[in-house]
Order: structure tokens, then C-alpha cells, then sequence
């Protein structure tokens, strides 16, 4: 899995630089196709690149709040199950026995930790 996030990490790496470069190439190449500006004009070269914005949030643990909800529980019971005698005579002594049976159960709501994985936060500020 580590192998999979340093590949993922290379490749949007090599993406930024691509897009990066790619982005100066053209904003060089239009001023230079431009026709020349009057001197009291200035000209500026406006980039629209993303990834300044974009930050790597590690894999964390958040609170989120969960809604009431009915699950399925298992719920242990015992059974005492009494001595007898089988049909040539011996004696069994009593055991318990562990069991369980499923019930459903309304859960109210309430706040949980949920794991959120790693991923690129790119919001536009």
C-alpha cells in the first residue's frame, strides 16, 4: 500500500511540474505574440495555476456525528442443560451451553470517530 501513495505522489508530482512549465511556455509565448503596447500600458503575465492552493492532508481520525439508526446486535446468553441418563444407563452431568441470538436495537444518535483516508485538499480560496 506504501508503494501505491509514493507512485500516486510521483505521478500528481510530475503533473504539477508539467502543468507548471507548460503554463510558463504559453503565458511567454502570448506576450510575445502580442502586439506591442503602448509604454504608459504595463503588461502582466497572470498565471491560473491550482496546485499553490493544493495541500496534501495525511490519513486522520475525525469526530463526526452519526444519525440514530437500528442495527442488529448479537446478544450472549447461557442455557443450563441438566444431568441425565442415556438410554444404556450412564450418567451426564449438567453443562451450560453459550449461545447467542440477534436482536434489533435502535441506537441513538451520537458522535463517533471515523477514519477519513489521505487526499489533496484543493479548495479555492
Amino acid at each position: 500500500m506504501t508503494a501505491s501513495i509514493r507512485l500516486r505522489r510521483l505521478v500528481a508530482g510530475a503533473a504539477a511540474s508539467g502543468l507548471l512549465a507548460g503554463g510558463a511556455a504559453l503565458g511567454l509565448s502570448g506576450t510575445a505574440a502580442a502586439a506591442p503596447a503602448p509604454s504608459s500600458v504595463t503588461t502582466s503575465v497572470v498565471t491560473t495555476d491550482h496546485h499553490d492552493r493544493c495541500e496534501w492532508k495525511k490519513g486522520h481520525w475525525e469526530k463526526k456525528w452519526v444519525k440514530g439508526h437500528w442495527e442488529k446486535k448479537a446478544f450472549p446468553h447461557k442455557t443450563w442443560h441438566p444431568g441425565q441418563h442415556d438410554k444404556h444407563g450412564t450418567w451426564h452431568n449438567g453443562h451450560w451451553s453459550h449461545d447467542h441470538a440477534y436482536k434489533w436495537v435502535y441506537v441513538p444518535g451520537h458522535w463517533d470517530h471515523v477514519w477519513v483516508k489521505g487526499h489533496w485538499d484543493c479548495r479555492h480560496h
